[in-house]
């Protein structure tokens, strides 16, 4: 982790934010710095993982896209970060958190095509990080309509088939796309929104 994060830092990270393409000449003079310092700044942010300039998509214009929020159950005990952690690792989750609450994980995904797709994802993949068990209920919210959500394409977004580790493994494993459940998948339950007991 970087440990100084100072006031440059954080107004050059704000410009950004808001205008990824703007040039180093053009950093430089908002900024009344250098060019060179401005790029010392960015390499530092980016290679302490501070920041990263991708392109983001505007979710509501698209609508074969469907997005969705994921609230898990889990009884991993002190296994939480590394599940976490597996989840942020999957095609179509945009980002994982663990939370206070009534949930111990968060999950936002989104997919491309329809129902059964997101279905897929929240009773295959997501249960699929972890051994059988451990993963005991989800409760799914479909974002209906949002606003200024501005969301990074996930990996099997647009992709053909997008290949999906089994539990605790990397490498080979599932295709999504394919007929029946993954190993260590979860049961329909889990998708519809029936919650287990701690």
């Amino acid at each position: 982790m970087r440990e100084v994060f100072d006031k440059l830092d954080r107004r050059l990270s704000r410009i950004l934010s808001e205008d990824g393409d703007a040039s180093v000449n053009a950093l430089a003079s908002r900024l009344q710095i250098s060019p060179p310092t401005v790029r010392a700044r960015m390499k530092s942010l980016v290679e302490g993982n501070l920041l990263k300039i991708v392109g983001v998509l505007n979710v509501s214009e698209r609508p074969e896209l469907i997005s969705a929020i994921i609230g898990i159950h889990a009884n991993g005990r002190g296994r939480l970060s590394e599940i976490a952690q597996r989840m942020s690792e999957l095609p179509f989750v945009t980002s994982v958190g663990i939370v206070t609450g009534r949930y111990d994980i968060i999950a936002e995904v989104l997919v491309e095509g329809d129902m059964e797709e997101l279905y897929r994802v929240t009773s295959e993949l997501l249960p699929g990080v972890a051994e059988p068990g451990v993963i005991h209920g989800s409760e799914t919210f479909v974002v209906m309509k949002s606003h200024n959500r501005w969301l990074g394409v996930p990996k099997g977004v647009w992709e053909e088939d997008a290949c999906v580790p089994g539990p605790g493994k990397s490498g080979k494993g599932s295709r999504v796309r394919s007929a029946g459940r993954q190993e260590g998948g979860a049961s329909p339950a889990l998708a519809t929104g029936e919650e287990g007991r701690r």
